[in-house]
């Protein structure tokens, strides 16, 4: 699944794997690599309890660890929303590195953990200057407003998500690589988040103020109505 919608920089001859498609793969992809599970349940939960991916490509199927290719074997590797699951990010990102020369990465920003805080998500992530940061979200403490995350987790069940279509811009990023991704650890939760001189919303954003006050008044009246 992508959010963002950005064409990108694959070569009509150009072999595509995509690693983690969830049940909305890009057309492009020519190979699917899945993670295995033998819980169907975790499995659900891992790709957000989106339908199973019905495909007639191949689909292969591998333990976490090294991927099951050559060096090499493909020429644009795609992997939209799954970086933010992976406990071994150093691994996870070599891998990509030698399977492929260049590839696509998609992932939430720390403001959707902030409203939703999904479990299967481990870590916070931000992309500035091609240089990726990141921190899990044991180090930044985001696991103790569970109790409140439960409240978006409903209204997202319930289809309010007007707030993620008007700022999607700042609840997820995307962006292409080549050669290399360049990767960083930090321990500040401010290094994953944007600061104010980053921040258009007093801009770009601002004529979309009024239908954001709207939605989350909405919101807010559903669920004085509601029994947990």
């Amino acid at each position: 699944m992508i959010y963002k919608k950005r064409p990108l920089n694959i070569a009509s001859t150009d072999k595509v794997l995509e690693v983690g498609p969830g049940g909305s793969p890009h057309g492009r992809s020519d190979v699917f690599l899945e993670m295995e599970f033998s819980d169907e349940r975790e499995a659900a939960c891992q790709r957000s309890f989106c339908p199973e991916l019905k495909t007639e490509k191949k689909i292969v199927y591998y333990d976490g660890n090294k991927f099951p290719f050559e060096d090499n074997e493909f020429d644009y590797v795609i992997c939209s929303h799954v970086i933010e699951h992976v406990p071994n990010l150093e691994l996870f990102f070599s891998e990509l590195m030698r399977v492929s020369s260049k590839g696509y990465l998609e992932f939430p920003t720390i403001y959707y953990d902030y409203l939703y805080n999904f479990p299967t998500h481990l870590n916070l992530l931000y992309n500035k200057n091609n240089m990726l940061y990141c921190i899990t979200k044991e180090q930044s403490g985001l696991n103790n407003f569970c109790p409140v995350n439960v409240f978006f987790n409903r209204t997202l069940e319930l289809r309010y998500t007007s707030i993620l279509k008007e700022l999607k811009e700042y609840f997820f990023q995307g962006f292409e690589w080549s050669q290399e991704i360049k990767f960083k650890k930090v321990s500040d939760i401010g290094e994953v988040a944007l600061s104010i001189e980053e921040m258009s919303l007093g801009q770009n954003s601002m004529k979309n103020k009024n239908k954001i006050v709207k939605e989350l008044e909405r919101i807010l009246n559903r669920f004085r109505k509601i029994k947990f």
